[in-house]
């Protein structure tokens, strides 16, 4: 199909393919077809347990409001806010997986998708589209989907990578020009971030590779790194914090073994001038999750440092991220392969990064995780655990060893009643 072939339809007819007891996919993060999205739910009244799968996503999703519970399902892949609510209260649920495993998932062919929306670029003069900000795993669901419906919006960047589709693997576009969603993670900094941020900074070596999770915590540890040197990014997700850097020639990516001069993410979440940063830019390589989460990828690279957040994380060493108890807050993601990654990567250091306290002053690290929490994180994974409080190194100790390492960095208020139950489950420290 050449370009002056294309033909493109309203929304409305082009989701009128979508029918009951469909299972589709909706790309996520700041790809987020939000405008597909809420012409879906003025349909609601002709559906009924219509599937929808999705890793994060950002914006609006009324797809999942109490009023169209009879017609919509989220099974989500990745808990994010907006259905965080839908999942835990009887509207949705979660698949626990990998963010690695979720492309082989679809192909396997054993989660078959009907209908996937997407979001993506106008065409080129050759009839190629770009998956912009959302390459991750969304390339295999176009792949494997039956159907596919593409938004196609000039706002979207033209990133380089794995994103490029043929409209011919499109079976129908809709013309939207609508901005993306907007995350500023800096806007949560506070001085217990900053802390986190500047023993973390420490314990990044020049020539090193980075992979930075979702959150404030990262983008704290991106600027205190404006003093290092040769510094490399191999990460899932790539946020405002790294611009600065690349502009001040701290990121370099002159020391990786994979992609040397180019940074690899899976997908891009932050402001408007991040996405006009990667636009067109060659820097950026856009890449499926199943590569650039691979564990074998990963730890090629040279001292590949890791940084994930956590929620809590026991004396042990266990480390729960996902959920909160009984009730699921986010999703396991890439947390352990990167954490694995770096820990097989020569000089890697896998780091775990959490405030010592909640909003309202309860430990996050607690003698024993919450009753129907989930381990994301494994002890025998775990090596760096960083508070405001400092560092405990776990890898290779006993059970005592990290307790006492960990009671180490908890919250002055909370290491009396720690050591007391670390004693009795010990006895002695």
């Amino acid at each position: 199909m050449s370009t002056d072939q294309i033909s493109y339809k309203t929304a409305e007819e082009a989701l009128c393919v979508i029918k009951s007891g469909h299972r589709v996919f909706i790309q996520g993060s700041a790809a987020t077809p939000q405008f597909l999205v809420r012409k879906l739910a003025e349909r609601a009244d002709e559906l009924r347990n219509v599937e929808l799968v999705s890793i994060t996503t950002y914006g609006d999703m009324p797809l999942v409001e109490e009023k169209y519970k009879d017609s919509f399902f989220i099974n989500s892949l990745f808990v994010s806010a907006n259905v965080r609510e839908a999942v835990n209260s009887g509207r949705g649920d979660y698949v626990p997986i990998f963010l690695s495993e979720i492309p082989r998932l679809f192909r396997s062919g054993s989660f078959p998708i009907d209908v996937a929306i997407v979001h993506v670029s106008p065409p080129d003069r050759h009839g190629y589209c770009s998956l912009g900000v959302s390459v991750d795993v969304t390339r295999e669901a176009i792949l494997s989907a039956r159907y596919v419906i593409a938004q196609v919006n000039p706002q979207m960047p033209r990133t380089h990578g794995d994103g490029l589709i043929h409209v011919n693997k499109l079976n129908v576009l809709v013309e939207v020009d609508e901005p993306l969603p907007e995350v500023d993670y800096s806007l949560r900094i506070t001085s217990r971030e900053q802390t986190i941020a500047r023993f973390i900074a420490e314990m990044v070596e020049d020539g090193a590779t980075l992979q930075m999770g979702i959150g404030a915590i990262p983008d704290a540890v991106l600027g205190s790194l404006t003093n290092h040197k040769g510094l490399g990014v191999h990460t899932e997700m790539l946020s405002n914090g790294i611009m600065p850097l690349v502009e001040k020639g701290v990121i370099t990516n002159e020391h990786k073994y994979r992609h040397p001069g180019r940074i690899a993410t899976g997908f891009i979440v932050g402001n408007r001038k991040l996405y006009d940063f990667v636009d067109d830019n060659p820097l950026i390589l856009m890449q499926r999750t199943d590569y650039v989460n691979d564990v074998t990828i990963i730890r090629s690279n040279p001292k590949v440092t890791a940084i994930n957040s956590a929620i809590e994380i026991d004396l042990t060493g266990q480390v729960v991220s996902d959920t909160i108890g009984l009730q699921q807050y986010s999703g396991i993601g890439g947390q352990m392969d990167f954490i694995r990654g770096a820990a097989l990567s020569p000089g890697g250091k896998p780091i775990i990064a959490l405030p010592s306290v909640t909003n309202s002053g309860i430990s996050r690290i607690t003698p024993l995780i919450k009753e129907g929490a989930a381990v994301t994180t494994t002890r025998a994974h775990v090596h760096y655990v960083v508070t405001e409080y400092g560092v405990a190194y776990l890898y290779g100790k006993n059970l005592r060893q990290r307790a006492k390492a960990l009671i180490q960095i908890a919250h002055p208020d909370h290491r009396e009643r720690l050591e007391q139950e670390a004693f009795k489950r010990y006895g002695y420290l």
